[in-house]
């Protein structure tokens, strides 16, 4: 089984485009299968619509910004705020898991500003853990795959952790080159714009993205614009030294 693929996964639609959709693009360009997945459907995101009408809504968002990079697309799991660590949600991400078989694994940041976040980091991490144990059953039953996956984990949203510290990533990649593709998927997520002003003050919401992957441009000391990157311990999951994100995006990778 090839281990050229890398998954995208996080909690809510967009939160992909925020953090990771331009490193996810460059590994698309570099011949990498990539796959795109938010555990929950977006079902909270609306003053204007019900949950159903905008988890509806909001699901062929994010099928469409995974379309516009060539992403294969997996259905959500669960509503909003219904991102829990527990065995049922874990079975059924960790058959998702084995089906892709990833070789990198993009997760959110483990410190973020929400629980959804925070639980989704936490499955992630578990079910790629779990890919290799016979005695796990997932939901539904899946055979077990044994490729080496590695780990990286995206900023958190603003850079900031939950007590407003400015994280640091190990590495940055610079995005410019995808940074208008990255745009484009963003703004295939167009209920959420008066959604986010509403809730967050988030005036220009494609603006937003680009500033604060300004900031991390600015924080490489190189890029104008950039995506941040921490490695996950290799323990369980891969080799010591392996390093494919690195591997692949060598040309566009500065260490911090």
């Amino acid at each position: 089984m090839s281990t050229k693929r890398a998954f995208a996964l996080a909690a809510h639609p967009d939160d992909i485009e925020f953090v990771m959709a331009g490193t996810l693009t460059l590994l698309k360009d570099s011949g990498y299968e990539v796959h795109y997945m938010n555990i929950a459907n977006g079902s909270a995101g609306s003053m204007d619509h019900g949950p159903e009408e905008i988890s509806r809504i909001r699901t062929g968002e994010a099928r469409a910004a995974a379309a516009h990079i060539g992403a294969v697309f997996h259905e959500p799991l669960v509503n909003d705020l219904e991102i829990f660590y527990e065995p049922r949600l874990l079975a059924r991400l960790s058959a998702v898991m084995r089906d892709v078989a990833p070789g990198i694994l993009l997760l959110q940041s483990p410190q973020d500003y929400m629980e959804d976040h925070e639980n989704a980091v936490r499955l992630g991490v578990t079910a790629a853990f779990l890919r290799g144990v016979p005695n796990f059953s997932t939901d539904p039953p899946s055979s077990t795959v044994h490729q080496d996956v590695t780990v990286y984990h995206a900023q958190p949203h603003g850079n900031r952790d939950p007590l407003r510290q400015l994280v640091s990533p190990d590495f940055y990649i610079d995005i410019e080159t995808s940074l208008e593709r990255k745009k484009e998927m963003l703004a295939c997520h167009a209920s959420q714009k008066d959604w986010l002003d509403a809730t967050q003050g988030m005036g220009s919401y494609v603006q937003t993205m680009v500033d604060i992957g300004g900031e991390v441009g600015s924080m490489s000391g190189r890029f104008n614009v950039a995506e941040g990157w921490r490695r996950h311990l290799h323990l369980g999951f891969c080799a010591q030294d392996a390093d494919p994100l690195r591997d692949a995006l060598s040309d566009f990778l500065h260490d911090a």
